[in-house]
Parts: C-alpha cells; structure tokens; sequence
C-alpha cells in the first residue's frame, strides 16, 4: 500500500490506517478476539497506521494493540495515541506533570518506552493558543518519552492555530465527503508547513457506507445513541454533526454516486485520500472484513471528475449548511 510521510517527523503511514476507537468502546461490544484479528487483517492488508486514545475503553484500545504487536514484532507499524480526556477539560490540566503521568499510563498499556506520537485529544480551544502546553510538548520528546507530537482538533480555526506552532507534526481532523470546510484553509496550510493531515470519522460514523436507514437502532452504549446532540462530547464526532434524517437521505444518494468496483465506503475513503494534503485516513472496521474492505480502497481506480463534482455537489445542497458554520 502506498505510503505518506509526516515531514516534520519523518514518520510514515499507509494511506488507508486502522482507527480503534471502536476496540476499546462507544460502538457496542468488540471482545478480544475479535479486536485482534481486525488488527491482524489490517496489517495483512498494509496497513501500517494504528491511531488510538488513552480513553478508548480506559485503555483496553492501547493494551490490544499492544497485545497483537507482540504477537508480530516484525511490522513495522506506527501507533498514534491521545492524551488529555482522562482529566476535566480545564485549559489548567493541560501540563507538563499530567502530561508526563498521562504518557507514563499509555507507555505501560502499549507496552514501550518511547510512544511514536501523542496528539492532544481535543482540548479546550485555549489550550492550541498556550505556549506553555507546546513547551511542555517539546519537553516530552527530549526526555524521550514521545518521538513525535501533534493535535486532534475539532474545528478548522484550532487547526491553523495549531499549524503555526513549528514541532507539531500532525493535525487529526474530521474529513469526508459530508464534512469538507478543511479543505478550503487547512490541508493548503499543511501542505505548506510540512504537516501531515490525519482524516478522522471518514464515515460520517458509518453514515457513509450507506447501511443505515431511518429505523436503524444502535446499542445504548454506542455514541450514535448517546452523543447525537452532543450530550457526552462534541456533536461534530457523531455521523459529522449532521442531523441523522438528512443524514440518511444523503446518505442514500451518495451511495447512488460509487462507480463500479466500489462500495460506497470506499468511495468515501477513495475520495478522502485523492485531497491534496491528506496523509493518512483512520476509518476503523469491527471485523477483518470490513478491515480488508478498507484497506483495498487504496488499490482502486481513480475517481473520475464528474463523481467528484457530484459528491461536491451533494455537500453543498444537502450537508453544508448544517457543518460549516460550527466546524
């Protein structure tokens, strides 16, 4: 599989990663063996890319990634976890102490002394603005506790905030075909920087793979039950902060749009790795399947313009005006 580099790090990844979320909580049950084998045909299939979080299931998403890595200690893969949604989300808890605690508790659950990269996990907005916390960033990496650092946003302006600090090597953000607004400022002021672009929830929370109609109903303890308006974090992580009825519709006529040879999953992801700026695209997968059917997106056809104008025109009439304005 191809792979892209993460200039101010020199780190790499496969175009088409593995985001885990979904193994350690807020999706519905995943057990153990199940998440192994996910990580197992990820790796199979190329990917060389894992993004994970302190938080995702109170660690069980680092402890299994670590788990499998044992099993194969000669990939060589990338692991990107998260830091900061362990503590109130104060711009105060953002210091060099919790940080050093916080990468401490990460280090012993993916089981390695030096993390390959720690992105702040979408800290209050001030936090992007602080010279303090980058401070404490650069500390972290010349006590050689992380080798490389960057941040997970959720709105465009954090973003270039962010971007104008001259160590951050990545910038995690939600792209996809029902939320395009980076594309305009942030992935342009990437490029220019040297910084690589990570695409999260490039499926709009499965809204984009065109399996869910108006009468599906998710587990009590999925996001896509508890977070639609934002009740637990921000609305914008849930189907991309679209409402779910419209979401749906569109849903619907953007799977009408996938060319022969793509599902409509992959033709979101195809259309996510073909914008100039886009490092890596994180979508997870719940079985080796959907992990394989992932992976292959890379290998597929280019996307012709007159798709590309369409899913472009499907966003601007149905999509934009919920998303831009917020994000």
């Amino acid at each position: 599989m191809e792979e892209r580099a993460f200039d101010r790090s020199g780190q790499h990844a496969s175009v088409i990663g593995l985001g885990t979320w979904q193994l350690g909580a807020d999706w519905g049950d995943v057990d153990d063996t199940e998440a192994l084998a996910v990580l197992e045909a990820a790796a199979e299939a190329g990917v060389t890319f894992f993004d994970t979080a302190d938080v995702y299931g109170d660690g069980r998403s680092e402890q299994t990634i670590a788990t499998f890595l044992r099993s194969r200690p000669e990939l060589d893969i990338t692991v990107a976890t998260k830091m900061g949604r362990r503590a109130e989300q104060l711009p105060e808890n953002y210091v060099l102490d919790n940080f050093r605690a916080w990468n401490d508790r990460s280090r012993r659950n993916l089981g390695t002394d030096v993390l390959d990269l720690v992105q702040l996990h979408c800290p209050p907005t001030p936090v992007y603005s602080s010279d303090e916390v980058f401070d404490a960033l650069d500390t972290l990496v010349a006590e050689e506790r992380i080798k490389a650092y960057g941040v997970s946003v959720e709105t465009c302006a954090e973003a270039l905030t962010a971007l104008a600090r001259p160590n951050v090597a990545s910038v995690q953000i939600i792209l996809n075909p029902f939320r395009m607004k980076p594309l305009a400022e942030v992935l342009p002021a990437a490029r220019k920087a040297g910084v690589g672009i990570i695409a999260r929830v490039p499926l709009a929370s499965g809204l984009l793979s065109g399996k869910y109609t108006e009468d599906t109903v998710f587990a009590a303890d999925d996001h896509r039950s508890f977070n639609r308006h934002g009740e637990a974090f921000d609305q914008g992580e849930t189907f991309s902060g679209v409402d779910y009825a419209t979401g749906v519709e569109a849903a619907a006529e953007f799977a009408a749009l996938a060319p022969e040879g793509y599902t409509p999953a992959q033709l979101a992801l195809g259309w996510i790795v073909r914008q100039p700026g886009v490092t890596t695209v994180i979508p997870g997968a719940r079985s080796p399947e959907q992990a394989r059917a992932n992976a292959a997106t890379a290998a597929l056809p280019d996307l012709s313009d007159a798709t590309l104008d369409a899913i472009t025109e499907l966003y601007e009439r149905r999509i934009k005006a919920q998303v831009e304005g917020r994000w």
